[in-house]
């Protein structure tokens, strides 16, 4: 799956180009350098915006840590390790790449992602 909005109005391309868009909040609720979690189909979603972030800024990954069952990811602390832009869980500290959901230290722990974009000022994921 492909994420992220570059520039007011351009994304990445999903794997699915018959994927749909959804309005999940807009530009004003976003939290800079913070997550913010939504409701989508079911699922809780974080989304984190990052304006100083080169290339991606908009991520969106599943707000659920998988070691403990709880939704708190969207609480969690944004940082960056040996390059990798990550989320670190609050309950067990583990830290998700936020590009693709992997768990830097258990591999077997992974962050579903979703496409995120600006439109306009609308945030949207796609679901595929």
């Amino acid at each position: 799956m492909s994420l992220a909005t570059i520039e007011h109005g351009e994304f990445l391309p999903t794997q699915n180009p018959n994927a749909a868009w959804h309005k999940v909040c807009g530009r004003e609720d976003l939290v800079t350098n913070s997550g913010v979690v939504v409701w989508l189909d079911g699922a809780q979603v974080a989304l984190f915006y990052l304006p100083d972030a080169e290339g991606t800024q908009l991520y969106a990954v599943d707000n659920r840590d998988p070691q403990s069952g709880v939704n708190v990811i969207g609480r969690g602390l944004v940082g960056s390790i040996k390059g990798d832009l990550v989320i670190a869980s609050p309950l067990y500290k583990q830290h998700f790449r936020l590009k693709d959901g992997s768990c830097l230290e258990y591999p077997e722990q992974r962050l579903r992602v979703w496409p995120v974009r600006f439109e306009g000022e609308d945030v949207q994921l796609a679901v595929e």
